[in-house]
């Protein structure tokens, strides 16, 4: 674990001290993102941060390739060089997009180019679930779904790349629970070196160097040239975790739990991942193109609702990290517990979510609660008011009878007085 934790650091340390110099060289060369309508930073910011963190990356893993712990993973397997191969195309892609703003059918062939080379590599998928069994896919199958796995990874998390240190982070948490999952796996191997987690903690050691000049208000963006790289590095640890298992010696019952790693990219990246289907799905509904920029992301209705921007993203965060440590520890505890701190985590997340529009919409429900119930107090006291009217009416005719009833009996009586007064 030591290890890992030191190249985590050495990731996140040279990240950390390059960050600056990719700066100053992102506005020398031009690479500003202008403030558009669908922004939320409202000055123009240097992009291409991505650079800074590919060679955080590059240099955390030559140091991996000469510790002897970890060296195994690199003599006679060039897996690992391949993965670093891509990263760096796929970089160079995002580089060229935070510069000339490339057309999006352009970069999404770029982005398929490079995960098929990838898949050719030798990182693929190699085994299946079906029924009660795992197949071996044939290798046309296999760099197919290798190569759609990876580009809509990489488009995921582009997607939720709006606030500040928000991919960083979600991303450096879903990291997090696959090394940990990664590395519990390893432990039951030979070797306890693990290349899917030697990627993993390399990748959360980028994210939090990174996120330290990319905290709210950042001071650089990652651009494409960074949320394609997070994207594409997390998928490649997950797909490398399916080629340590060997699908005809191990039962679909007992292999299920460890499966998990196909499964376990769309988990961990569940925020972009959703925030993807429905932006494409929303576009697709308008005719627009699945690819159309507009400002209805998750991020944009956090924003919406009356949160600051560090406040969604820790919200956020906290969605994501709930998921993703969620679908781990399903793995190791019992489902019932699982399930009751998941359900208490929702709770809270919900109402840390809803908290700024209920501030807000309380007072205002009750405000119309108040006029509703004066209005209905008016109504009511028009309607009692003829009821009120006629009453007073009968009150004054009776009293009126009364009065002309006793004037009548008092005349009489004055009458028989002068009568009984006349006869004497």
């Amino acid at each position: 674990m030591r290890i890992y934790l030191l190249i985590a650091a050495i990731a996140g340390g040279v990240t950390w001290l390059v960050t600056p110099l990719i700066r100053h060289l992102a506005i020398e060369i031009g690479a500003v993102g202008q403030v558009r309508a669908r922004d939320v930073h409202t000055i123009p910011t240097p992009r291409m941060g991505g650079l800074g963190m590919l060679i955080g990356f590059t240099v955390a893993t030559i140091f991996a390739s000469r510790m002897p712990f970890l060296s195994g993973l690199f003599n006679g397997n060039y897996q690992m060089w391949v993965i670093l191969a891509g990263g760096i195309m796929i970089s160079l892609l995002g580089m060229a997009d935070d510069l000339w703003d490339l057309d999006w059918m352009l970069k999404l062939a770029g982005q398929l180019l490079i995960s098929v080379f990838v898949a050719w590599g030798g990182l693929q998928i190699i085994s299946l679930p079906f029924g009660d069994s795992l197949v071996t896919a044939s290798p046309s199958l296999s760099m197919a779904i290798t190569a759609f796995l990876i580009v809509a990874s990489i488009n995921a998390v582009n997607f939720v790349d709006g606030l500040d240190g928000l991919s960083s982070g979600i991303v450096a948490i879903g990291g997090i629970a696959f090394a940990i999952y990664s590395y519990i796996i390893a432990r039951s191997s030979p070797s306890y070196a693990s290349l899917a987690t030697l990627i993993d903690v390399a990748m959360v050691g980028v994210c939090v160097g990174f996120l330290l000049h990319n905290w709210h208000p950042a001071k650089l963006f990652m651009g494409d040239s960074g949320s394609m790289l997070l994207g594409y590095l997390i998928t490649c640890a997950s797909i490398v975790m399916t080629g340590r298992l060997d699908p005809a010696s191990i039962h679909a019952s007992i292999y299920l739990p460890l499966f998990m790693p196909i499964l376990l990219p769309i988990l961990v990246l569940f925020l972009p991942v959703l925030d993807m289907v429905l932006a494409i799905a929303r576009r697709l509904a308008k005719g627009q193109s699945p690819m159309h920029p507009d400002r209805m992301h998750l991020h944009h209705r956090m924003l919406r609702i009356g949160h600051s921007v560090r406040g969604a993203v820790l919200i956020l965060w906290g969605w994501a990290a709930l998921i993703a440590f969620g679908s781990i520890t399903i793995l190791f505890f019992k489902a019932q517990h699982v399930a009751a701190g998941m359900a208490a985590a929702v709770v809270v997340l919900t109402l840390a979510t809803m908290y700024p529009y209920l501030k807000h919409r309380l007072p205002e429900l009750q405000a119309e609660n108040l006029a509703y119930e004066a209005a209905r107090k008016s109504a009511q006291h028009a309607t009692d008011a003829p009821r009120v009217g006629k009453a007073d009416k009968s009150d004054t005719t009776s009293a009126t009878g009364k009065a002309d009833t006793t004037d009548t009996v008092n005349t009489a009586n004055q009458s028989d007085q002068s009568d009984n007064k006349s006869d004497n």
